[in-house]
């Protein structure tokens, strides 16, 4: 599975590279391959409107407690009844300012409006479809190919609940809300298409909708996240 994924990403590169070159007619060095000229190459990538396509899919594994128990008051444990999530997610990131902030929080933000499908392999249920917003900052320095990121994300979504079914420990209900927290490294080969990879932690849950009649004792899990980035339509001219 991560070898025909690999492999896909692979194709979608070389697309990029052939595509981007045909945006820069007039700029040879503008191949696969960023060209070190003067100033800083990431104000060609990372610009206000900016959009893109984003392709992720992850591993995880690891079952943790709930992270904001210490909000909700929750008791700190980690269920007998553990998980494995393997999520796929497609979305569209809007870069809603120019590069900006002092120091080491110099960077973009993102908007990210995304479509999830996450299977799983570990666990009662079997599958979970989800609707997600979140954030990304991009922190950037200057003429950095590595660019590394935090994103948050929140969403809903349906799950082929067990509790009902009598699984001790399952969720009590189909519709379910999830949170995503993560972090990684973005590489920019072009100005057209990048990858990344990171560590993701997912939460999901009914909320207690379900209560008294279901327990809500949600899926904690983190692990680790690939994925590769697009841009939407034409570059915009280059800047020195």
């Amino acid at each position: 599975m991560l070898a025909k994924y690999l492999f896909f990403v692979l194709l979608v590169a070389f697309y990029a590279s052939t595509a981007d070159s045909q945006d820069a007619t007039n700029h040879p060095v503008h191949d696969f391959f960023l060209f070190n000229g003067p100033g800083d190459f990431n104000r060609n990538i990372f610009y206000r409107n900016k959009l893109e396509f984003s392709f992720e899919s992850g591993w995880e594994p690891r079952n943790i407690p709930f992270v904001y128990n210490f909000v909700t008051g929750s008791t700190y444990t980690t269920w007998p009844l553990h998980y494995t999530l393997q999520p796929n997610i497609a979305s569209v990131r809007w870069t809603i300012d120019k590069i900006d902030w002092p120091g080491i929080l110099r960077g973009t933000m993102d908007y990210t409006f995304s479509g999830t499908y996450v299977d799983i392999p570990r666990g009662p249920e079997t599958r979970y479809f989800a609707f997600l917003f979140g954030i990304r900052r991009n922190f950037i320095r200057p003429n950095w190919r590595m660019v590394p990121y935090f994103d948050a994300h929140g969403g809903v979504g349906n799950i082929n609940a067990r509790g009902p079914d009598g699984v001790l420990y399952a969720q009590g209900q189909d519709l379910t809300f999830t949170l995503m927290n993560g972090g990684g490294i973005r590489y920019d080969f072009n100005r057209r298409f990048s990858i990344d990879a990171g560590a993701t932690y997912q939460h999901i849950s009914n909320f207690y909708l379900s209560q008294p009649k279901y327990y809500d004792y949600g899926i904690n899990v983190w692990g680790s996240m690939v994925g590769f980035n697009l841009r939407i339509g034409k570059a915009r001219p280059l800047m020195q």
